[in-house]
């Protein structure tokens, strides 16, 4: 068995062991108080959801965890490491990728190029060959420039580089946004795929009918705060009510 294979059984034994717990988080850019005590665990191996309107601080949660916004406050504890006070750069070092709404692709680059950039952070990244046996589009445009692909070969692009780094948990940011079904359909399978593998999801996504069949929990979040928790056996029966906090 490879090393790489040795760390997903050894994640899949640890299975319902907490990843993330986020407690009382408040998190400011200047004097806007954005955030407003949000609080949510996710265990090892979950995919779980943030849903909520625009405006209701799903991505500002995200950002907040990667100490990307001014100032935050409460607690933030990953893999039973507290990280409030620790620097932007040290957090992807605990396990964590963040794949932000603006995806970062080097344009300049190629598929290959851009796959080759991003630093080991932890070992048991995935190999190029793995990336491209998930995203086969990546694999036939991987000599492609970044300015020359897709806006969902550019999202495919964004995870599989997060991938490559060794982060076990993901936190992705409205992949589907703007994307074609087929796209979408694409993406939806990587994510069974990443999580058969022992990942832990994080996905902030507005296409509530791609994300209901693929997440453990919903967290809804509104003003800046987790309202509800919606778990998927309850999903049927409290789907109506969803989509009136949601607007669907």
């Amino acid at each position: 068995m490879s090393q790489a294979a040795e760390k997903i059984t050894d994640y899949h034994d640890l299975d319902g062991a907490e990843m993330l717990r986020v407690s009382d988080l408040h998190a400011f850019y200047g004097e806007s108080h954005i955030l407003h005590g949000v609080d949510f665990d996710v265990k090892r191996g979950e995919l779980v959801t943030l849903l909520g309107r625009n405006g209701a601080g799903r991505s500002t949660t995200l950002k907040a965890i990667m100490n990307m916004v001014g100032r935050r406050t409460g607690s933030i504890v990953i893999n039973g490491t507290e990280t409030l006070a620790m620097k932007p750069h040290r957090i992807p070092r605990q396990g964590i990728g963040y794949c932000p709404e603006e995806r970062g692709i080097f344009a300049s680059l190629d598929v290959e190029e851009n796959l080759l950039l991003p630093p080991t952070v932890r070992s048991g990244g995935m190999s190029i060959d793995d990336i491209y046996a998930m995203f086969p589009n990546l694999y036939e445009r991987r000599r492609s420039q970044g300015t020359r692909l897709s806006g969902g070969e550019q999202q495919m692009l964004a995870m599989a580089r997060i991938l490559r780094t060794g982060a076990r948990m993901l936190l992705l940011d409205e992949i589907t946004e703007g994307l074609a079904p087929v796209i979408v359909q694409a993406l939806g399978e990587v994510l069974v795929k990443l999580k058969a593998r022992g990942m832990t999801i994080v996905l902030v996504e507005q296409n509530f009918r791609f994300a209901a069949p693929l997440a453990d929990r919903h967290f809804v979040m509104e003003h800046g705060q987790i309202i509800e928790e919606i778990g998927a056996a309850e999903l049927p029966s409290r789907r109506d009510h969803l989509n009136t906090l949601l607007g669907v």
